[in-house]
């Protein structure tokens, strides 16, 4: 029997209607156009308005577009995972809410949470499950409501994140397609630099909190930015050389949209031409777990069966990672 791998086979995305422009955020706090597109590459992010939907409205209508689109029966999925660092509560998962508001009824689910890496990690997890060949059905979702945890008079992280959902299914396949080799790090001495402090076991929710602003997300720019560019890129180098992978090799880089600028250092580390590298930052900001389905399901067109694809990945952690994939489908065009 041939060697089971895990690849995706369908993609869905959900963003909200609501768009935050850097013009509007002009009128927010002590920023403008030009300083944001110049330091971060984005033009505009989407903000989830709606009082009480959370994470899960995200997650629900990226898997439901994905439905749609796959015309896939939900009882047929085995697993549902949910990657986000802002989930709906702190109990129960917003995995499981999701699952039974799908119609995913003969599917375990769970959430997971590795930050801006959450997607890539999940990946990972899901490439498992489909290998061990007990599952054969996987919907691995990233999606945060990042506007949730920022503190909008704050223009070091108000400008950078957003709120979406990215939704790919992972299947078996026999043919050599789907992940091919994975590179995944973490280092928790990193977390004083990118975190969001309180609201866990060790830093409760209090009304000083609140009245201080302490619930919100907190990162040290500078130092973030030195470790993305130096991590992202000696992971994605160090899968190129197991694999014996040049820069001809490459079809696409899908890289974590945090900033534009860490994503051309990534590239040009591996010499890769910018056509080659997927980019939507400037539309949808930092969406954490969701940037990297987000990339795929924009990009799906262009994307051709055996494209040799490497995902990268820098989060909160700090966490980071590479995975190398082989594309399995090339999508009709209807």
């Amino acid at each position: 029997m041939s060697k089971i791998s895990a690849t995706i086979t369908a993609l869905g995305a959900y963003v909200p209607e609501h768009i935050l422009s850097n013009a509007m955020l002009e009128n927010m706090v002590d920023t403008n156009d030009e300083w944001i597109t110049a330091r971060t590459g984005i033009k505009e992010r989407r903000i989830l308005k709606e009082n009480g939907k959370g994470t899960s409205y995200l997650a629900i209508n990226a898997a439901k577009d994905l439905i749609k689109k796959a015309e896939l029966d939900p009882s047929t999925i085995d697993l549902v995972i949910v990657a986000t660092a802002t989930p709906d509560m702190k109990a129960a998962s917003t995995a499981s809410f999701t699952a039974t508001a799908i119609g995913a009824c003969n599917a375990f689910s769970f959430d997971m949470d590795s930050a801006c890496s959450g997607f890539l990690f999940g990946m990972s997890t899901a490439a498992s499950y489909i290998e061990s060949g007990r599952y054969k059905k996987i919907l691995l979702i990233g999606a945060d409501k990042m506007s949730s945890i920022v503190n909008y008079k704050d223009r070091t992280t108000c400008i950078i994140f957003g709120d979406g959902a990215g939704a790919a299914l992972f299947e078996p396949n026999f043919d050599g397609l789907g992940i091919q080799d994975q590179y995944l790090r973490t280092d928790g001495s990193g977390r004083d630099f990118l975190q969001a402090t309180y609201g866990g076991s060790s830093n409760p929710i209090t009304h000083e909190v609140l009245d201080s602003g302490g619930h919100y997300a907190f990162q040290e720019g500078k130092t973030v930015f030195k470790n993305a560019v130096f991590n992202m890129a000696d992971a994605t180098n160090k899968i190129l050389e197991r694999n014996k992978l040049c820069k001809s090799d490459i079809d696409w880089l899908a890289a974590h949209q945090a900033n534009k600028r860490i994503i051309n250092a990534t590239a040009e580390r591996m010499d890769l031409e910018s056509k080659k590298v997927m980019m939507n930052i400037e539309k949808y900001g930092n969406t954490t777990s969701a940037t990297l389905p987000l990339l795929l399901n924009d990009y799906e067109n262009q994307l051709k069966k055996g494209d040799k694809v490497i995902f990268a990945a820098f989060g909160g952690g700090f966490s980071w990672g590479s995975i190398y994939l082989k594309w399995s489908y090339t999508k009709k065009n209807n």
